[in-house]
Order: C-alpha cells, then structure tokens, then sequence
C-alpha cells in the first residue's frame, strides 16, 4: 500500500494569514484552553496555553497562484487553526496521518489541475486508520486527472490536510 504525505500550510501562506487571512481579517490570537484543536502549521494538537489563532484559509486560491490553475467556484476559503507565531512544522519523524480518530467522518475531496473538483468520497476513520486513509488516498489517485486531494473534517469543513501527486 502506498504511503502519502500529509502536506501542512506552507511557510509564507503562514506568514501572511497572521497578518491578514484570506478573506481579509486581521488574524486575531489568543490563548489556547484546552488541548485539540487541530492546527494546520505543524499538523498537531494545540497544547493548553499555546498562542494560536482561526483563521480563513482559501487553498486553492494560493495554489492556484503558483500553478497558473483556475478553480472558479470551487476557490473556496473555510477556517482552520494555526499558531499565532512561527512554530517549527511538523515533528520530525511524525507518523501516520494528522487529526486521525478512528470513527470521525472526513471529506477526501479530488481536484484536477485546473483546480476543479472530479470527485470525492466520505471516509468514516476505521480502527486501522492509516490503512483507510492509504486506500482512500490510492482510490483518488488512481484518476490520473487528480493532482490534489484534499482532507476536510465533515463537520465544520475545515482543511485537515492536502495531499499532492507524486
């Protein structure tokens, strides 16, 4: 079974949303509560006490922008959490795939390079959860029109991951 890589948001996506987010807010922080919320910088759980923010997120626009794709309507733009501050990325050696809990429901939805959804499935985390993940990520890709997947938490919509061809 082929393993994928779960890709956080990039270094300078990072730095401008907590200046302003992508729907043109100030990036407003505060501190952390509880543990969980799903931060999308280093693909981990914020701790209590740590320094994060929400905010507007609009992936495709930005790689769209790097990739001269045109999504259109599907340039949408939802919440996700990210530190407040740098923070260094995903742990090195981390395993398995982010913000994984065997029974919760995520959207693994395709998109073609022009950025155009081709596609999806409901994924409902099974107790093997890096195999579920493995093969709903292989069911995608075997389209050889899919350059990107991306992972979405079905109850608020948010971004968990992307995950890129080759």
């Amino acid at each position: 079974m082929t393993r994928y890589d779960a890709l956080p948001i990039g270094p300078s996506a990072l730095e401008e949303l907590r200046a302003e987010d992508d729907a043109g807010r100030p990036c407003v922080p505060f501190t952390a509560t509880e543990a969980g919320d799903p931060l999308r910088c280093c693909l981990r759980g914020a701790e209590p006490g740590e320094r994060i923010a929400l905010v507007s997120y609009a992936p495709l626009r930005r790689w769209a922008a790097r990739t001269g794709a045109r999504p259109g309507a599907y340039d949408e733009q939802g919440p996700v959490f990210v530190h407040a501050e740098e923070c260094g990325g995903p742990a090195e050696g981390r395993t398995g795939y982010p913000f994984s809990r065997a029974g919760a429901l995520r959207a693994v939805r395709r998109y073609d390079a022009q950025g155009r959804i081709t596609g999806g499935r409901l994924l409902e985390i099974p107790a093997d959860e890096e195999r579920g993940f493995d093969e709903a990520l292989t069911e995608a890709f075997a389209d050889p029109e899919v350059v990107l997947v991306h992972v979405r938490a079905v109850e608020y919509g948010c971004l968990h991951f992307e995950v890129r061809r080759g």
